[in-house]
């Protein structure tokens, strides 16, 4: 009965100030107020209050949000820990689900200090040097392209 009270009081004072904002020529900001304070009013007449009213103070209600919360903890629990080990389309491209180990040649680098010499593992055949000449004329080109 109390709870029925306040809810009532909260609206008539909602409204009092939506009708002092329409006075102000702020129209827009009235109507909105005056939405907002009649919020309370209809979840006294629709019954919400007195279900909320039993909820706060019912044991069982609480073991059962208690309950929910554990669920969703345990849903973000397993998200995260699917994040961290990939999608499941990523693990069933891999096969079993595991990372497949990185080979050492595929950690060297493609142009270090060896790659002229060709004497590691990802050396790849090399292609006949350039002289300074051919280097030259490929820039004066693209300059001239841009007409500078």
């Amino acid at each position: 009965m109390l709870a029925e009270t306040v809810c009532s009081a909260v609206s008539a004072a909602g409204l009092g100030i939506a009708a002092v904002t329409a006075y102000r020529k702020r129209f827009l900001t009235a109507v909105r107020i005056a939405a907002y304070s009649l919020i309370p009013v209809g979840l006294v007449m629709t019954g919400a209050v007195g279900w909320l009213a039993r909820t706060a103070f019912s044991p069982l209600a609480w073991a059962g949000f208690g309950v929910l919360g554990a669920s969703w903890a345990l849903f973000a629990l397993t998200r995260a820990v699917e994040r961290r080990r990939g999608t499941r389309a990523e693990r069933a491209a891999t096969g079993d689900g595991r990372a497949t180990p990185v080979s050492p040649a595929a950690s060297a680098p493609a142009l270090g200090r060896n790659a002229d010499r060709g004497s590691g593992p990802a050396a790849a055949p090399s292609a006949p040097a350039k002289s300074s000449s051919d280097d030259f004329s490929d820039i004066e080109a693209i300059l001239k392209k841009h007409g500078i």
